[in-house]
């Protein structure tokens, strides 16, 4: 074989392996594997075995997450790929087997179901009859309606709230700074709080002696008015991700919410797209033209 060509040591390889006491369904997949990869690598317009690098096995690694394959199948391209370049190497086609330190990239962390909008109207009914209603109504609004992480709302400042304009300065993570707009609900619930208060210069959501509600008592608050709804698994990060899905689902672009869940990178955001079947099934429903037979006066198609 042409040492320095992908598709010469692909049919290598597959020889080697179609001679050995290999099942025909492992040969199958190791064949079909391998068009895969070798197919990815045409498309990067990369045909010799030398400008394969570990990088460029962990991009495509990445990417057959990115294509919805399941962690179980990954693990079995990886394997096809090792036994490949071990090959490679074995035989003197390689100099280094560049597949040694790959590992199966991990999973998408999970995250949490985004609520019905009915399971987030339950919540602010509850709220609005909570033993501090006009505080913890303010919370679900916030958490909610600006897709605030708990740790952003408990350390809100009264001087970051611009009331007239409805925006808030954020502090987020890595001491960032970001804008985050508000709508009329939330500006309400905050007038209300802020009429309730003392101090109008401190904590938007203070506790005692003027100190920031903990984050425990935060996370009490929401988990309680959802269990008082008979809503079970809720937390502030609940919120957090429903604001974010139903920004998606009405047509906000990824890049938007992004900049106001503040993620450094959209890779991180793109997991909010994850969305029900349900609301799949009724958006092609209501918009594709083919989806419904028409019917005619007598009921007949």
């Amino acid at each position: 074989m042409d040492k320095g060509k992908i598709i010469d040591a692909v049919t290598s390889f597959l020889d080697y392996i179609r001679n050995k006491s290999t099942s025909s369904h492992t040969f199958i997949n190791y064949a079909a594997d391998l068009k895969q990869f070798s197919d990815y690598l045409e498309e990067q317009k990369i045909e010799l075995l030398e400008d394969i690098d570990t990088p460029r096995l962990r991009a495509y690694l990445r990417g057959l997450f990115g294509w919805g394959y399941s962690k179980a199948t990954i693990a079995r391209k990886l394997s096809a790929l090792r036994s490949f370049f071990s090959y490679l190497k074995k035989t003197g086609v390689l100099e280094h087997d560049v597949s040694r330190t790959l590992r199966g990239p991990s999973a998408p962390r999970n995250i949490p179901r985004a609520l019905s909008t009915e399971a987030v109207n339950v919540l602010f009914e509850m709220a609005s009859h909570s033993e501090e209603p006009v505080r913890d109504t303010a919370i679900v609004e916030i958490l909610y309606g600006c897709g605030l992480r708990i740790s952003e709302l408990v350390g809100l400042k009264w001087d970051n709230v611009d009331m007239e304009e409805r925006w808030l300065i954020i502090l987020g993570k890595g001491s960032k700074e970001r804008r985050v707009p508000f709508g009329s609900y939330a500006q309400k619930a905050m007038e209300k709080l802020r009429e309730a208060q003392d101090s109008s210069n401190g904590f938007v959501f203070a506790g005692r002696k003027g100190k920031p509600l903990t984050v425990r008592t935060v996370h009490r608050v929401v988990t309680t008015l959802a269990s008082r709804g008979g809503l079970d698994g809720v937390t502030p990060h609940v919120l957090r991700h429903s604001c974010a899905t139903h920004l998606l689902e009405r047509g906000a672009s990824l890049k938007f919410v992004q900049e106001l869940l503040g993620h450094e990178n959209m890779a991180t955001t793109q997991i909010y797209l994850t969305i029900s079947a349900s609301w799949m099934k009724k958006s092609y429903m209501a918009n594709h033209p083919r989806a419904n037979l028409e019917m005619g006066d007598d009921g007949s198609v």
